[in-house]
């Protein structure tokens, strides 16, 4: 409205509530549980409500263990089909980095980021504006990829147990992919249900599997030990493909990227954390009794991790043919449980098989809880998925469309998946030893700086020598990126015009500014540049100005609205108003991420704190308008008028009690 003159005298604003709308059933249980604070999802890797004590670490420890030690399922399988012969000294160096690089990355992780936001938050921190944005979207494309090709390889090598077990029914064999998309769900529907803190199961499943493994492996080792010629056999085999100790290491170093996967659980291993008890009288900022219970819960994990995987690789290549681990072979995918059945009988590998289906399947639930924990952490957060995000049902059908679309791409194949699951464990554990690298940097510690830093340069000749392995893997991660950035995009842009303010805060000094311009009449506004405000003669100057242009009355009192663009790429903030005066001008100044949005939300609480409308003044701003549209997008300022009455057009649908907008 260019020029109009107001009644001086509005009346107050109608404070009755309008009518409660009635919310379909269907909608009401899609968006059961939504709120407002992040990762307070049900699932293992939930924040624990306020009352929950937390648990013991070795019990969480088998919360991450689902995730962790399920991959003895197919990793010796996926190593011996990928190394052959040398597939136990190929373990010895994925060992070594798990024992001396992953542990030390991600024990720095636990103490950097103690409330389980993991290495991303970590690396949010160093970057600012939108380049830290960006950077976390990569990532979370990574860590989808990891997730859920988790949940889609887990419930694919459960099927194949279930297929090549002696007892399963004619009709199931050849029918992996149907398995595998009842099991994934099966998986979707607990978490439509209600899936609630799972620890008490997850330690069941976990000690019987480790169990069951240790005899399993314990027989093995008597069949080695008692057959002599199994181990010269299997030597003098390898000696003739690699004739000295120095190619055989040469060609281990080479080869164990592709065995990448079986350090998997070390980002899931952080992100249980707020699950740990910690000490009676724990910072909540730095609670040292939780960084210690998380640290030995992922230095034991580790240990029993490499123990198995060291025993599991000799085991399977000494005492199972080659052939076997081909596709379509007895071993394929069940390394362990073709031992099991060969040497212990098959009522033995029959419940090693039931044992191995389930901490598969229960492996895919502690991935998706990790989703469920990761996605509403940033995206809505950041403007970049609707509110509704953080609801955990409407995230379930999402990723299980997206785990069926994967499970039918790959035919349910658990070898050909591997390759995108190690892409999505290594960038992670490149992303937070590049983290820790930074971190210990910041903390002046050059050892650890040092130490750090060649970790980094490790896991990036992993993560580069995995992908030309196995290009696949960044393909389909590449494709979570692209998709994530154009869904975050496309919903930063729709939601541009929402108010976007978490809470608006009036401090002492601006609530009696308000008070007394109240008290002389209506609340007029009036728009101020930030850097107008050098001289007296800009206020007054300013108030001339608009007083002619938009005809406020003579001898009423107004006030300024500064507002101070922070950071642009924030979506949400609280907004802290703070008063002060001037050169004999009142100022309201307060700091935001766009001009526009929070002009509005300041308004709109004017509204609400004195009951009356507030009148705002702006002036039109020279330009092309689609160049101002992009500067409101990305820098948060451009054409203010406008916006400013658009927003308060979408959050205030009732004429009567939107806050007026005058532009000269």
């Amino acid at each position: 409205m260019t020029g109009i003159q107001v009644d001086p005298t509005p009346p107050p604003v109608d404070q009755t509530p309008p009518p409660a709308r009635t919310t379909p059933k269907w909608r009401s249980w899609l968006l059961d549980g939504l709120s407002e604070q992040s990762a307070r999802h049900p699932g293992p890797h939930g924040t624990p409500p306020d009352e929950h004590k937390g648990h013991s670490w070795w019990r969480v420890m088998c919360l991450t263990g689902v995730d962790y030690f399920s991959t003895l399922g197919y990793q010796p399988g996926i190593a011996a089909l990928a190394a052959g012969l040398l597939s136990p000294f190929a373990t010895l160096v994925l060992i070594a980095l798990t024992l001396l690089g992953a542990l030390p990355v991600y024990r720095r992780v636990a103490k950097e980021s103690p409330n389980g936001e993991g290495s991303i938050a970590m690396l949010e921190r160093l970057l600012p504006w939108w380049a830290g944005k960006l950077l976390v979207l990569v990532l979370l494309g990574f860590a989808a990829t990891d997730f859920l090709i988790t949940m889609t390889l887990s419930a694919a090598d459960a099927s194949a147990h279930v297929v090549e077990n002696p007892f399963a029914p004619a009709m199931l064999h050849g029918a992996n992919l149907w398995i595998t998309l009842l099991l994934l769900a099966a998986l979707g529907a607990v978490f439509l249900k209600g899936f609630r803190e799972a620890i008490g199961i997850a330690v069941a499943l976990v000690g019987v599997y480790l169990v069951l493994n240790v005899v399993v492996l314990g027989t093995s080792a008597w069949q080695v030990l008692s057959k002599p010629v199994a181990i010269g056999s299997w030597w003098d085999a390898m000696t003739a493909q690699h004739s000295s100790p120095l190619a055989i290491v040469g060609v281990a170093l080479l080869v164990f990227p592709k065995l990448a996967l079986g350090m998997s659980g070390f980002e899931t291993g952080v992100a249980v954390m707020p699950q740990i008890d910690g000490d009676a009288g724990d910072d909540p900022v730095k609670p040292a009794g939780r960084i210690r219970g998380t640290r030995r819960l992922l230095t034991t994990a580790a240990l029993i991790m490499s123990g198995f995987l060291l025993l599991s690789s000799l085991a399977t290549t000494i005492l199972i043919p080659q052939k076997e681990f081909e596709d379509g072979g007895s071993a394929n995918g069940r390394a362990l449980a073709y031992l099991a059945h060969q040497h212990l009988g098959e009522a033995f590998g029959t419940v090693y098989d039931i044992s191995t289906i389930a901490i598969l399947w229960f492996a895919g639930a502690s991935a998706m809880a990790g989703l469920l924990n990761l996605v509403p952490r940033y995206l809505p957060r950041y403007g970049m998925a609707p509110e509704w995000t953080r609801a955990v049902r409407p995230l379930v059908l999402i990723f299980m469309v997206i785990a069926f679309a994967i499970t039918l791409f790959f035919n349910a194949n658990v070898d050909d998946q591997s390759g995108a699951y190690a892409t999505g464990v290594l960038v992670l554990m490149l992303s937070a030893s590049f983290a820790s690298t930074v971190a210990a940097r910041h903390r002046r510690n050059r050892k650890a700086t040092i130490g750090f830093g060649a970790i980094t340069l490790v896991f990036g000749y992993t993560t580069v020598a995995n992908v030309i392995e196995r290009p696949d893997g960044l393909k389909i991660a590449l494709l979570f990126i692209l998709g994530i950035l154009l869904t975050s995009f496309a919903s930063r842009v729709h939601r541009a015009f929402e108010l976007r303010a978490v809470e608006v805060v009036f401090d002492e000094t601006a609530g009696r500014l308000i008070d007394e311009a109240l008290a002389a009449g209506p609340l007029r506004v009036i728009a101020n540049e930030p850097d107008e405000r050098d001289a007296a003669e800009d206020y007054r100057a300013k108030e001339y100005s608009q007083r002619e242009e938009t005809h406020i009355p003579d001898g009423g009192p107004v006030l300024f609205l500064e507002v101070v663009v922070k950071d642009s790429s924030d979506f949400t903030t609280v907004l802290d108003v703070h008063g002060e005066e001037r050169s004999g001008a009142r100022i309201l100044r307060v700091e935001g991420a766009v001009v526009a949005n929070v002009m509005a939300a300041v308004l709109m609480q004017l509204r609400e704190r004195t009951g009356q409308v507030p009148h705002a003044y702006f002036h039109w701003t020279e330009g092309h308008p689609f160049s101002h549209l992009l500067r409101f997008l990305v820098f948060g300022d451009g054409e203010v008028a406008p916006v400013t009455r658009e927003v308060l057009r979408r959050a205030e649908p009732d004429l009567s009690r939107r806050p007026r907008v005058h532009v000269g």
